[in-house]
């Protein structure tokens, strides 16, 4: 057992009535500064960024980030009036009282929206009961870390642990869902419904042309950049490949897509490709749902 899960320990054991009489409280443990420094080099901060610590005790993280990038602005929300009074002094004593403050208050009643990132270290289930409210708040490509504890089944999508465990996420955009676009391949215009199934930044998606279907592959999700393929043939061609790479913003997909093998004209263009601007946009319903036209028996 390391150092920091005995102290955890023994916290928990000695201070379990308090933390069954206070919902939503985490006993405050200072994280060693060498965890401290590895949650900073995760994040990877960049000059502008907004970070946010969940439960911030000392301020000793929200500081560190704040010296680390002159351009890091930091907010600090913890319960207990003391730590907070306790972090705005430091804050002020080391000159980033204009970059960094803290406040006491519910982190669940924290703003969001306008995190780069996000550090938590509380309590395992606290840390899952808050997982709703990142995904819902957070802005897709907010990069959340935890220290020790994971946020339930959600992945991460890095694990860090030299010194103690740190788990990090990007918030995923949503593409759950029907997505239809248009692409003038073989010379006419195609119409494709596709489906997606989004598991946090995991997806699976399959498609429908005409009376064709496929399955998307290389699916990739990370914040609002999303990218596919898609082999199919459609009516009229040859077997073609589709490369698929856009931003996801609100109701529509913006990008580019590379078409390989396909025929124009009724003339064979093997192995060229060309690149065409592709626009998705949500809707309701889904043609891939719709009647092939042959009579099932």
């Amino acid at each position: 057992m390391q150092w920091w899960q005995a102290t955890i320990l023994c916290a928990a054991l000695t201070a379990g009535n308090t933390v069954r009489a206070q919902e939503r409280f985490s006993i405050f443990i200072a994280s060693d500064p060498v965890s401290v420094k590895q949650m900073i080099v995760l994040a990877d901060l960049r000059d502008g960024d907004s970070v946010v610590d969940l439960g911030s005790g000392d301020g000793r993280i929200v500081i560190a980030a704040a010296r680390a990038h002159a351009g890091v602005t930091g907010l600090g929300i913890d319960l207990d009036e003391k730590l907070v009074r306790e972090s705005n002094a430091t804050a002020q004593k080391l000159g980033l009282a204009d970059r960094v403050r803290f406040v006491q208050g519910d982190v669940f009643d924290a703003d969001l929206s306008k995190a780069d990132v996000i550090f938590i270290w509380l309590w395992p289930e606290i840390m899952r009961m808050l997982r709703p409210k990142i995904l819902a708040e957070a802005r897709p490509g907010t990069r959340v870390i935890t220290g020790v504890w994971a946020l339930g089944s959600w992945r991460p999508d890095r694990i860090d642990d030299k010194s103690m465990r740190l788990n990090l996420w990007v918030v995923p955009a949503r593409v759950g869902g029907y997505w239809n676009w248009e692409l003038p391949v073989g010379g006419r215009s195609r119409t494709y419904g596709a489906v997606f199934d989004q598991q946090f930044q995991d997806v699976e998606g399959v498609v429908r042309e005409g009376n064709r279907r496929g399955s998307l592959t290389d699916i990739k999700l990370v914040g609002d950049d999303l990218s596919f393929g898609l082999d199919m043939t459609l009516e009229g061609t040859d077997r073609i490949r589709h490369t698929f790479r856009g931003k996801v913003r609100d109701n529509a997909i913006t990008g580019t897509v590379r078409i390989v093998g396909l025929s124009v004209d009724n003339k064979e263009l093997e192995n060229t490709a060309i690149t065409l601007p592709w626009r998705a946009t949500s809707t309701s319903t889904s043609s891939y749902l719709n009647r092939s036209g042959n009579t099932a028996r």
